[in-house]
């Protein structure tokens, strides 16, 4: 199979599909790799490493979607891209359609068909390329809103963890998931008072044996979130429903009761958002202030630490890219349930339920789009 790697162009995304390691994979495996010249050079991985690793170097995005088979990227693709996308061709990358019809309909147009990294499962029950990049922005959630608290930030002037004699920062965490509990984790060990929400008792169980006495954790209720977002100094989006649009947990009510300069990060924001006044924002002009309270909503979080993602996220998709080219895209979904899962657009139909129902477009089975 013949696999192209373009170079990623949404604002400030410095990540690349796959690293020289993954290339020199899929060469092993027999494949060729076509990668736009650039393409990783932001973070250290020049032309020369690729050619190296066995690829071969091309000049725009226009040959590499004109030639590959399949296309391995980052990000959802953007306009000009879904534009160069054509029938039968795979794409695999990340893609949330559920709070982005245009992209879908574009999608659809194509013909393509599209694998989205966020809604492939595991026997675990989990989402194993969603994972990385999620402990990466759970992470980075305390980082920015550690930032955005600051003064000049528009922020309250508090630090996170307080000192001696004054109090920690009070932080809400709505989620228990793998970004929120790598929120907890980074916010806790910044020595901030900590509470994770989540309506998931179990979940709270294990994040209590986690974690200890140090984490405070809170059945979700609305009464819950109302207290305790307004409360709180920073709020951190972390919940999810894997394709479907966020939940809308914090109405602009709740906000409109927050302290002046307090802080919400939105990492739901690739979904729609968990919060009723979030709105997505780039790396250039991260932040935005509505009622008094600061709103970092990044829809692409990882990419600030583009190096240490890039890795991340192609140790956990060599498997399935390698899967998909080494069997061809029918025969590795209907072998691998898990990969099926990750089937969002095949051929003019959306094959993933819950964004078809979000976006009221009909819906298509994955088994049946494989059959026919």
């Amino acid at each position: 199979m013949l696999i192209g790697v373009p170079k990623e162009i949404k604002n400030h995304e410095y990540r690349i599909g796959m690293t020289p390691s993954s290339v020199r994979e899929a060469v092993h495996h027999g494949h060729r790799v076509i990668v736009q010249t650039n393409g990783g050079a932001a973070i250290g991985l020049d032309d020369d490493i690729y050619r190296k690793a066995g690829a071969e170097i091309v000049d725009t995005p226009e040959e590499i979607f004109a030639r590959a088979d399949m296309i391995v990227k980052v990000k959802e693709p953007q306009p000009n891209e879904c534009a160069m996308l054509r029938e039968g061709q795979v794409l695999f990358t990340y893609l949330h359609l559920a709070p982005d019809p245009d992209q879908a309909k574009a999608l659809m147009q194509s013909g393509c068909i599209a694998i989205a990294y966020e809604t492939v499962t595991d026997k675990f029950g989990g989402l194993p390329l969603l994972a990385p990049m999620s402990e990466v922005a759970g992470r980075m959630s305390i980082q920015a809103g550690a930032h955005c608290l600051e003064m000049y930030q528009g922020g309250r002037g508090t630090l996170l963890g307080g000192v001696p004699g004054v109090a920690a920062a009070r932080v809400v965490i709505l989620g228990g998931g793998v970004v929120g509990t790598n929120a907890a984790r980074m916010a806790m060990g910044l020595e901030a008072h900590v509470t994770v929400i989540d309506k998931n008792l179990h979940r709270l169980f294990e994040l209590d044996m986690q974690f200890g006495p140090t984490l405070n954790t809170i059945f979700s209720t609305v009464d819950a979130i109302e207290e305790h977002v307004q409360g709180a100094d920073l709020v951190v989006g972390a919940v999810l429903l894997p394709g479907a649009a966020a939940p809308k947990l914090v109405s602009a009510d709740m906000v409109k009761g927050m302290k002046r300069g307090s802080v919400i990060v939105d990492v739901a924001i690739d979904q729609g958002g968990c919060c009723e006044t979030a709105k997505p924002t780039t790396h250039a002009e991260p932040t935005y202030v509505v009622d008094e309270v600061v709103h970092y909503c990044v829809a692409n979080m990882p990419g600030a630490v583009a190096r240490t993602s890039t890795f991340a996220l192609n140790n956990a998709t060599l498997p399935f890219t390698l899967a998909l080219a080494d069997k061809g895209y029918v025969r590795a979904l209907q072998d691998d349930g898990h990969l099926r899962n990750g089937l969002n657009v095949h051929k003019g139909k959306l094959t993933y339920e819950a964004v078809a129902r979000d976006l009221n477009e009909e819906y298509q089975s994955a088994d049946d789009a494989l059959a026919a």
